[in-house]
């Protein structure tokens, strides 16, 4: 069922946007080489626990996980790009990461992530989340009363197609509200003008994801981690987005700490 929040109910949702922001700009912050993946899940365990908040993920267990998450944290790495289930990994130079945090603050969800490179980047590495973040972007500016979700859909594929990647279907933005995925799904590929009539108080997490050379994915033996099928490397970028009558609201924006 779709929900649609009234201008209070986005007012009370802020709270989580920032959080979740924050968590994710200083784990990115303190993210180096040589920084263990259970460690950064430690830390973002103690964040919530400081801020009072509660983890969307550690109880999580849909029909495509293997069991409940167990981590509060996603982290993705190199040709990982969803769902990374934290393990004793040590980063290495070069090392592409995607954080992926959604949490609960008074019982309003926001989810978001983000994708950088710790050492010493390559040039395709960084062109691949320029793209990621360029999608997020055009998705955002099509979040507007009047469009639907097939006009968000489609600015993501115009900006993935027109850098030369290929787009998976399978997972893409999602309802936010009190729990964290609602109706209606946004995929990442769509025909402009079809799908849902956005509408004031719609609350969306709009993720654009993309893989180098594949759309395909294969699940880890973790039974979580999404990993491209021929080992090319992915970017994922995500924001919480309020639609209203005076534009869309970036809930989880990170700007305001001095960090996109």
């Amino acid at each position: 069922m779709i929900e649609l929040r009234t201008p209070a109910e986005i007012e009370a949702m802020r709270p989580a946007g920032r959080f979740v922001a924050e968590v994710l700009a200083t784990l990115r912050d303190e993210t180096k080489v040589g920084t263990n993946l259970l460690s950064l899940d430690r830390r973002a365990h103690e964040l919530i626990r400081r801020a009072g908040a509660v983890s969307c993920y550690i109880d999580y267990h849909p029909s495509f996980g293997a069991s409940p998450f167990g981590k509060v944290l996603c982290t993705s790495i190199n040709d990982a790009v969803l769902h990374g289930l934290p393990f004793d990994y040590a980063l290495r130079d070069g090392d592409l990461v995607s954080l992926d945090f959604a949490a609960s603050v008074d019982g309003w969800v926001a989810d978001s992530a983000l994708s950088f490179v710790v050492g010493t980047p390559r040039d395709e590495d960084l062109a691949l989340i320029d793209t990621t973040e360029r999608a997020l972007d055009a998705a955002i500016a099509a979040a507007v009363v009047g469009n639907r979700i097939g006009d968000i859909s489609h600015s993501i594929a115009q900006v993935a197609h027109g850098a030369g990647y290929e787009i998976n279907t399978d997972f893409g933005g999602h309802g936010v509200g009190r729990v964290m995925h609602g109706d209606p799904h946004v995929p990442n590929d769509g025909k402009a003008g079809r799908g849902y009539p956005l509408r004031a108080g719609l609350v969306v997490a709009l993720e654009p994801w993309f893989l180098a050379t594949t759309d395909e994915l294969v699940t880890d033996p973790d039974g979580w981690t999404l990993r491209s099928v021929d080992g090319s490397r992915g970017s994922h970028s995500e924001h919480t987005v309020a639609i209203t009558d005076a534009g869309p609201i970036v809930l989880t924006d990170r700007s305001f700490l001095g960090v996109d």
